[in-house]
C-alpha cells in the first residue's frame, strides 16, 4: 500500500497494462457516512469481482488503517494522499479555482492521467461535474454532459435508464437528441437491448403539447432514430417513468431531479407505512412473518442501494456519482457499476454516434432542412 500519488499511478498503471484488470478510481472523502462506509465499500467490491483494483483517494493518515482492517483490500488498493476534502457546502465555482488539493479532484486525475478506468464519488454533484468537465472535457457533439440513473420497471430487465437527473437544469432540443443517443448507448450496454424504446417526457402524450424547445425535441429525435439505432415511441409522462412502455426516458436535468427525488421519497414513504402496518398488532404481525420471503423479495428488487450511482455521461472518461448517503454496500453497487461500464467499451460507441448524429444536424441547416 502506497501513499505517494506518483508511485501509486505509476504502479497501477503497470498492473492494468499487464494483467488487463479494471482499476477504479474512488473519492474515499466525499460521503454523507464517512471514509469507514466508503472503505467498507471498496472491500465489498473486490470481493464479489476479482478483475477489479482500487486506488483510493483521500487522507493517508486516516485512510490506511481503515484499508488495514479489511483482508478482503490486501494487494487490491492503492492509497493515493490527497490532504483536502469537497464539503457537500462548496461552490463548484470555489473548487475548479481551490480544489486541486482534494480527494475529489485527485480521483478524477487518475482517469485523465490514464491511471484509472473509472471514477467514483459520493460527493457533492456539481463540484465533481464542474472537476470532471475541467479534467476530461466534453466528447464531441456534446454541448452539455448528463447525469443517467437506473429506475426500478416493470419492464423486461427490471430496470429503465432516465436522464439528465441533474447534471444541468437547462437543455436545448439539440441537447435531448444527444441524451437519447447517450441514453441509448448506456442502455444497449448494460442489457443487451439492441435497439431500445425512448421517451421524451411531457406533460402529456399528445404531440401539440409542450414547450417548444420539446417539441423541437421530438422532431430531432424521431429523425435520427435511425442513425441512433433505437425505437422513438414519442412523449411519455410521469406514470411511465416504471412502466414497461419504454427503456430510456429523456428530459431536462430540473425535471428528471425532481422526478427523481419525488420517486425517492414516495418509495421511503411506502416502506415506512408499510413497516408501521406490520407492526401495528399481533396478527400484522405473524402475517409479515409468514410473508417474509416475498417481503424480501420486494425489498430486493426496489432496494435503491442496488441501483445506487448516477452516470455522467457525455465526457472523456467514465464518472459514477454515488448517493450521498451510500452505505458500504451502495456504494459497492457504485464501485460494480463503474467496473461493468468501463470493461464495456461504451464510450467509443457512444462517440461515433454523436459524432454522425452532430454531422447530420449540420448537413440538413446546410442544405435548408428545418432543425
Amino acid at each position: 500500500m502506497v501513499s505517494n500519488p506518483d508511485q501509486s499511478r505509476a504502479g497501477a498503471t503497470a498492473e492494468t497494462t499487464a494483467a488487463g484488470r479494471v482499476v477504479i478510481s474512488v473519492d474515499a472523502m466525499g460521503g454523507d457516512r464517512g471514509p469507514e462506509a466508503v472503505v467498507a465499500g471498496c472491500a465489498q467490491s473486490v470481493a464479489t469481482d476479482p478483475a477489479i483494483d482500487l486506488l483510493i483517494h483521500g487522507n493517508a493518515a486516516v485512510l490506511e488503517p481503515l484499508v488495514a482492517r479489511q483482508p478482503a483490500l490486501t494487494g487490491r488498493c492503492t492509497v493515493v494522499h490527497a490532504e483536502g476534502v469537497v464539503t457537500m457546502d462548496d461552490k463548484p465555482s470555489h473548487i475548479m479555482r481551490h480544489g486541486k488539493h482534494t480527494s475529489m479532484w485527485s480521483t478524477i486525475g487518475a482517469l485523465k492521467n490514464g491511471d484509472g478506468h473509472a471514477a467514483v464519488s459520493c460527493g457533492n454533484t456539481g463540484a465533481l461535474m464542474a472537476v470532471s468537465m475541467l479534467q476530461l472535457r466534453r466528447m464531441e457533439g456534446v454541448n452539455r454532459p448528463a447525469i443517467a440513473c437506473l429506475w426500478p420497471s416493470r419492464g423486461r430487465h427490471g430496470f429503465n435508464t432516465m436522464l439528465d437527473v441533474g447534471a444541468d437544469i437547462k437543455a436545448e432540443a439539440e441537447d435531448l437528441l444527444a441524451y437519447a443517443i447517450m441514453g441509448v448507448t448506456y442502455f444497449r450496454n448494460g442489457f443487451g437491448e439492441a435497439r431500445p424504446r425512448v421517451g421524451l417526457l411531457n406533460v402529456g402524450t399528445e404531440e401539440h403539447k409542450g414547450r417548444a424547445e420539446i417539441k423541437a425535441a421530438h422532431e430531432l429525435i424521431t429523425r435520427y432514430a435511425e442513425i441512433g439505432r433505437y425505437e422513438f415511441v414519442g412523449f411519455v409522462e410521469g406514470g411511465d417513468i416504471p412502466s414497461d412502455r419504454v427503456d430510456v426516458i429523456v428530459t431536462d436535468g430540473f425535471t428528471g431531479n425532481i422526478a427523481l427525488k419525488t420517486g425517492e421519497g414516495t418509495a421511503k414513504l411506502v416502506a415506512d407505512i408499510l413497516r408501521e402496518s406490520l407492526k401495528s398488532s399481533i396478527f400484522a404481525m405473524f402475517g409479515a412473518l409468514l410473508a417474509n420471503r416475498a417481503l424480501k423479495r420486494m425489498h430486493k428488487r426496489i432496494d435503491p442501494r442496488r441501483v445506487n450511482g448516477g452516470v455522467f455521461l457525455g465526457l472523456n472518461g467514465t464518472v459514477v456519482k454515488s448517493h450521498g448517503s451510500a452505505d458500504a454496500t451502495g456504494i459497492a453497487a457504485a464501485i460494480g457499476l463503474a467496473a461493468k461500464l468501463a470493461q464495456s467499451g461504451y464510450r467509443g460507441r457512444m462517440a461515433e454516434r454523436l459524432v454522425i448524429a452532430a454531422q447530420a444536424a449540420q448537413d440538413a441547416v446546410q442544405n435548408g432542412e428545418p432543425e
